[in-house]
């Protein structure tokens, strides 16, 4: 057993967690320690994301503070790997040189063999078809133990003209159901209870298999396994959301009503421009079929602010569509002019300041919808997921059907003599709101 520690930084999306976590157990299967502080360890490996500008700052923020570890001796080695090594390539080791290995997403399943070499004070650059980026495999989970991502594609086709998810991950490409299936049964034999499906554009699944998309038929197939009690569905694109989808997430009792649709505008001319299928016609009235068919819906959207030419009505009309939708969670960015994308090259690049600027209009508005519609809870009785205890506030802490790990919010309850454990889906009371959250009391 070797007595060399690895530790992880993995940055970005549950995309690039799945992938962290697969790395780290063909490390453990091979002798190697894993410690959960890479500033603890030998070799620290950094799990790049490379997607939005910002995302790159922070990775390379990650790599600069564990070289001046290595540079003090407390570590050995450092291996970048992730979505900034796929896309940059010979770059990041010429202007990363602590790095002692950079490797593109194809070479993770090698990621033992370049342990080895650097270790054997060997510098490392490897980057293989993207394609080999393993798509299942065991891995060493590192979400608490009551709910696991499963990545059920990977890559995209869409190529929204903004994106460089298409050049670093490649194409779209559906795991079989079979396996899915059976990684979904081990994980919840494990002790899982909601299940968060992810990819791209999971509303594409199946389609490069089958010739058409097979979502709806994985998720009636998902929801037969007897110990899973959630399946949340993330990332659905909102021209893929078909009439026999809605019908598997009205019906089937396990699938939270919850839906996450990336919609970035509503104006048509934008919409074009990012090649983006649809209009704010079809996107009102998808908004509206759902809440129609689907009882007590938690829509979930993402809007961009500052795309190339967006003028100042265009901008206001998206604010207008946002108040009138009144999504029950919404993420907003600043557009990111991304190399070798389409839209960095378009003329009219709107300043940075009138991005963040918009960027904060409608986030703000969209805090008052959140605490509106938080309002509406108060009185009601809701089943909570326990997360924890916190010992500041003296209460607990959960998320409800409406709310996604580390993006949405939080139900706090006090439990009286009660004990509710961490992973218990218990029923709260909510007395009041604090914020967007809500809060009370354990039924």
């Amino acid at each position: 057993m070797s007595d060399v520690r690895i530790g992880m930084v993995s940055l970005g999306c549950a995309k690039n967690r799945v992938d962290a976590e697969m790395m780290l157990y063909t490390l453990k299967e091979a002798g190697y320690q894993i410690v959960a502080d890479p500033a603890l360890c030998d070799v620290a490996i950094v799990n790049t994301c490379g997607f939005i500008e910002d995302a790159k700052q922070e990775s390379i923020g990650e790599i600069l503070e564990l070289a001046s570890l290595k540079k003090e001796g407390r570590i050995k080695a450092i291996i970048v790997t992730g979505c900034l090594a796929e896309r940059y390539q010979h770059e990041v080791m010429k202007e990363l040189y602590e790095a002692d290995a950079v490797i593109g997403i194809g070479a993770n399943a090698d990621i033992v063999s370049v342990v080895e070499s650097v270790l054997e004070k060997k510098k490392v650059e490897s980057f293989p078809d993207k394609l080999r980026l393993p798509l299942c495999g065991s891995r060493i989970r590192s979400t608490p133990f009551y709910y696991a991502y499963i990545k059920i594609a990977e890559g995209c086709d869409n190529h929204c003209t903004y994106c460089a998810i298409p050049m670093i991950r490649g194409k779209f490409r559906s795991r079989p159901i079979e396996e899915i299936l059976y990684e979904a049964k081990q994980l919840a034999a494990g002790g899982v209870k909601e299940l968060i499906l992810i990819a791209q554009d999971t509303t594409r699944y199946g389609e490069d298999l089958k010739g058409e998309p097979q979502l709806a038929k994985l998720l009636t197939e998902l929801c037969k396994i007897d110990e899973v009690q959630y399946i949340r569905v993330l990332y659905c694109y909102p021209e893929r959301i078909t009439d026999e989808l809605i019908d598997v997430f009205a019906k089937e009792d396990k699938i939270l009503k919850y839906i996450d649709i990336p919609m970035q505008h509503c104006n048509d001319r934008i919409l074009k421009l990012m090649n983006r299928k649809g209009s704010k016609e079809s996107l009102t009235a998808l908004v509206q079929k759902l809440r129609e068919r689907i009882k007590g819906i938690t829509l979930r959207t993402t809007v961009m602010t500052g795309f190339p030419t967006e003028t100042k009505e265009e901008f206001e009309e998206l604010a207008e569509f946002v108040k009138e939708m009144k999504f029950e969670r919404l993420g907003c960015f600043a557009y990111s002019a991304e190399e070798d994308t389409p839209a960095a090259k378009l003329e009219g690049q709107i300043d940075e300041d009138t991005k963040k600027h918009r960027q904060e209009l409608i986030m703000e508005l969209q805090q008052d919808i959140m605490a509106e519609k938080a309002k509406g809870f108060v009185g009601k009785t809701i089943e909570v997921l326990c997360e924890g205890f916190d010992r500041y506030a003296e209460c607990f802490f959960g998320r409800s059907r409406a709310d996604a790990p580390e993006v949405d919010g939080k139900v706090f309850f006090t439990a009286g003599d009660q004990k509710p454990k961490i992973g218990d889906i218990v029923k709260v009371d909510i007395t009041d709101t604090l914020d967007c959250d809500v809060m009370g009391i354990l039924c």
